[in-house]
């Protein structure tokens, strides 16, 4: 018996060495010979193609070892990135040479002392600041010290505060966070000082503008504040009223700030030249006490964002349906032009409930979850589809209606990010979930977040050691930009004009999420709007992210989240199939399944190009491994019974969990194709008669069943010897 079972073992072994030695002649017909193909002359069809017997491991070094290569691209420029930059610098120079020569010219209106006047106490504040700079040595009492300054010195600095608070590449975080708890804490000047400007900017009385306003302003801000009135016509109107003299003070206060601000660099320790950021923030500012562009802003974020729902219907169910149907209503109070000016703006009066009233949200019987959605979907149309952006959507500058919609106000701030960086932000976030260190590197290039002329590589290797190995990964925005930004300062890391904002954007509106949900995450959350976005822009920038979230860069396939998708996609068309009718607006995480065709074909035309020679040596290997395993595991361990009731850790094994994920996802895509299928035989058909993937299916067919044979061989032996093994111990039970 033992003789017998010796003999056995051998075999095992050779069919084991023949079957890994088939998996690589097999792979090497799909690579080698595929590229081959595109080596050949024009008149070198009757060429037979080269098939060298080399195993794939060897093969892949030897192709692909003299260094780095993806399979994706080339290194992107950074040269749109220092265009732009120069493009808002030349804008920011043109708008406060226009408002400083009219500031001069208003200060001496009022007399040369008051100039003479704010010049004094700003620098008299600055040199108090540096003095204690001599004194408070802990970082978190300096913050606290600056902080109060800014605020003794008025609407300008406090303002700047705000917009430093999102940028820890140019400030330490302990002032970071000091400065976010700024807010606008200037006390309201009189309401008989707002009344004589509406009466200047409007020309008329205010008894004949309006029936009635408030005798006290609803809300108060560092650049304005805002009453409630009745027209004469019976609406109820918000009126917006700008603090008199504010474009002056702004500007005349920027002019002074690049005589003293270097002390206040030198007292922050701030990281980057402070008076790239102050520009920034100048030219937005210089935007916000322009009333009449912010009532144009609100015209148009209403005209791409907003959705009204009809007279007693509520946002979140769709009584035309028997599911329920997420809509997204989005309100924006309409403005009224004829008592709208430069320092006035008159707007719709929209009652709701503050997102921090949580009292208030639970009788009215509001779904928190579905209000983040709402607003989550909004703010990603914005950033990543549309481009015109509100870059503050904190809590006060957003409020729930009783019938399930979010209503936004204020559109002073605003950013309008072109394709290119919408783009970026995409890539980014893509690149940063695949961990992808080297194109997160090129992404930074690209965008202008560090310099040309600085090492790639070094950037990556920097980033990768940050990833470390994914166990304490978070989701959190404003740790991944902590995290990002610790890793980047040796760099000469910056955050490009318009990323400043998006980043203001993306934080305020996970502070307001977390208001609502404190486990709310906004990167993983977007992701399902991403992937769907990714699916349906047809653009080749869009088609090539979604390649590099399917496909590494070495040419491998990411199971995980091609499974993912596939799984996503299946139960929407479930859900659809059990849902007769459609909601008029789609819910935010759904698919087109066309556009999910048309996706599918570029990949599948990708990793059928000469490009994807190495995507399909990897795709063969992982086939011809999970045709193995489920030969393994579900046909010949089968006929044990007690192996599979015995040994629970096969189960788990690498093996069956292959096995198990490869008929999850054929089951999910035999799915969708039954949604669809409208839209899934044409597909088939074409790449059905397509002589690139008939050679590749025959190839790949080839390679299967050759390593099947060896498979089902050793499988065989395996199984006498099992059978011999159980014999041998009945003899010795009955011998004994």
């Amino acid at each position: 018996m033992r003789n017998v079972l010796s003999r056995l073992n051998r075999q095992q072994y050779a069919a084991l060495f023949h079957h890994y030695a088939s998996i690589s002649t097999g792979l090497h017909y799909i690579g080698v010979s595929k590229s081959s193909q595109f080596r050949r002359g024009r008149g070198s069809e009757t060429q037979r193609w080269r098939m060298d017997m080399v195993p794939i491991d060897l093969w892949l070094q030897h192709h692909f070892s003299t260094g780095f290569t993806s399979i994706h691209g080339e290194r992107p420029s950074a040269e749109y990135a220092k265009l732009r930059k120069e493009s808002l610098e030349n804008e920011f120079g043109h708008a406060l040479g226009t408002y400083s020569s009219k500031s001069l010219s208003s200060s001496f209106k009022f007399g040369p002392f008051w100039a003479l006047y704010r010049a004094a106490f700003i620098s008299f504040q600055v040199v108090k600041l540096t003095v204690l700079h001599f004194f408070v040595r802990d970082i978190h009492d300096r913050a606290v010290k600056f902080r109060e300054t800014l605020i003794r010195l008025g609407p300008f600095y406090i303002k700047l505060g705000q917009a430093l608070s999102t940028r820890p590449d140019i400030l330490p975080n302990a002032y970071c966070q000091e400065l976010a708890k700024l807010q606008d804490q200037i006390p309201p000047f009189p309401t008989h000082v707002a009344i004589k400007s509406i009466e200047t900017q409007l020309g008329a009385p205010v008894s004949q503008i309006f029936a009635d306003i408030s005798p006290e302003p609803i809300a108060a801000a560092s650049l304005g504040q805002v009453y409630k009135a009745h027209l004469h016509s019976g609406e109820l109107v918000a009126v917006k009223v700008q603090r008199p003299g504010m474009s002056h003070t702004l500007t005349l206060d920027a002019l002074l700030f690049h005589m003293i601000g270097g002390q206040l660099k030198r007292f922050a320790k701030a990281r980057r030249d402070l008076f790239v950021a102050v520009n920034e923030m100048v030219r937005h500012m210089f935007k916000e006490i322009d009333y009449i562009l912010e009532a144009q802003n609100a015209e148009r974020f209403a005209a791409l964002y907003a959705c009204y729902p009809k007279s007693g219907e509520n946002s979140y169910r769709d009584t035309s349906t028997k599911g329920t149907k997420m809509r997204t209503y989005i309100k924006v109070p309409k403005i009224y032009w004829n008592y709208t000016r430069k320092a006035v703006l008159t707007m719709e009066w929209i009652d709701g409930i503050k997102l921090t009233d949580a009292d208030r949200m639970k009788k009215a019987f509001l779904d928190r979850k579905k209000l983040i959605n709402q607003g989550l979907y909004c703010s990603l149309r914005q950033l990543l589809e549309e481009g015109f952006f509100h870059a503050d959507p904190h809590p006060g500058n957003l409020v729930a209606c009783t019938d399930g919609s979010l209503a936004y106000f204020d559109f002073g701030m605003m950013g309008d990010i072109p394709r290119h960086y919408r783009v970026g932000l995409i890539q980014v976030l893509v690149h940063f979930v695949n961990h992808d260190s080297l194109g997160l590197a090129n992404d930074f290039l690209s965008l202008g977040f560090i310099p040309e002329g600085v090492e790639i590589q070094a950037v990556a290797d920097t980033l990768q050691a940050s990833f470390g190995d994914g166990t304490k990964e978070s989701q959190d925005f404003q740790a991944i930009m902590d995290q990002l930004y610790n890793v980047m300062y040796d760099f000469n890391f910056t955050l490009p004009p318009d990323y400043a904002l998006v980043i203001r954007a993306l934080g305020s509106l996970e502070g307001t999420a977390k208001v609502l949900d404190p486990e709310f995450k906004v990167v993983e959350s977007a992701y399902p709007f991403i992937v769907a976005r990714l699916l349906a822009d047809p653009n080749p920038d869009m088609r090539k992210i979604l390649r590099e979230l399917l496909i590494r860069n070495n040419g491998s396939i990411r199971w995980n989240r091609l499974e993912r998708l596939v799984m996503a996609i299946s139960e929407q068309a479930s859900e659809s199939d059990g849902d007769g009718n459609d909601a008029p607006v789609r819910a935010w995480k759904s698919f087109d399944m066309h556009s999910v065709v048309a996706a599918t074909e570029d990949v599948f035309d990708f990793i059928l190009s000469e490009k994807g020679s190495r995507v399909r040596v990897f795709l063969a290997r992982d086939i011809v491994k999970a045709v193995d395993a489920f030969i393994e595991d579900e046909a010949f361990s089968s006929l044990f019974a007690e192996k599979r009731e015995g040994k629970t850790a096969s189960e788990h094994s690498q093996g069956h969990k292959m096995t198990v994920r490869m008929v999850s996802g054929v089951r999910a895509f035999l799915r969708a194709v039954n949604s669809a299928p409208g839209a899934w035989i044409p597909f088939i058909v074409r790449m059905a008669f397509e002589p690139h993937a008939q050679t590749f299916f025959l190839h790949l067919v080839a390679s299967v069943s050759t390593s099947s044979c060896h498979k089902v061989q050793e499988a065989f032996w395996l199984c006498i010897s099992r059978l011999l093994h159980m014999l041998d111990e009945q003899c010795r039970a009955s011998d004994s």
